[in-house]
């Protein structure tokens, strides 16, 4: 099936339009880690893409994660982890506890279990580095 939008030009299956409508997208300052390599950083926006395989639900875009400064990283949704306190929060960068809350309800409610991983976890397997 083939749905116009209000120009008249075809915009595909419905289908991809009703995945584009029910995607949670992770909120900007929220900690995750790069499940490729050993990289971790705060969500800092989205990048729309020209080329490159993955991609987020919307089909357009990747997320830019900073990882220090001036780096980014561009990662598509399905290789991050959302990173969670001691509390089983998720983590973000100023932000109050009753906010982290909401918002982890949020995202507990839109990815699967194996999404999320206790920051303490993922350092304590995080391996040693030469100093």
């Amino acid at each position: 099936m083939l749905v116009s939008n209000s120009s008249g030009k075809s915009t595909g299956s419905g289908r991809k339009e009703a995945a584009v409508k029910d995607w949670v997208r992770i909120p900007d300052k929220t900690k995750v880690q790069y499940r490729l390599e050993d990289h971790r950083g705060a969500v800092d926006g989205l990048t729309e893409m020209v080329t490159g395989v993955k991609r987020n639900p919307d089909g357009r875009t990747q997320y830019r994660i900073d990882v220090g400064q001036p780096q980014r990283l561009l990662a598509a949704e399905e290789d991050l982890v959302i990173l969670l306190d001691d509390q089983g929060l998720i983590m973000m960068e100023k932000e109050s506890a009753v906010y982290r809350q909401g918002i982890t309800e949020r995202l507990r409610g839109a990815f699967q279990e194996d999404r999320f991983c206790r920051a303490t976890a993922v350092m304590a397997n995080a391996p040693e580095r030469a100093a």
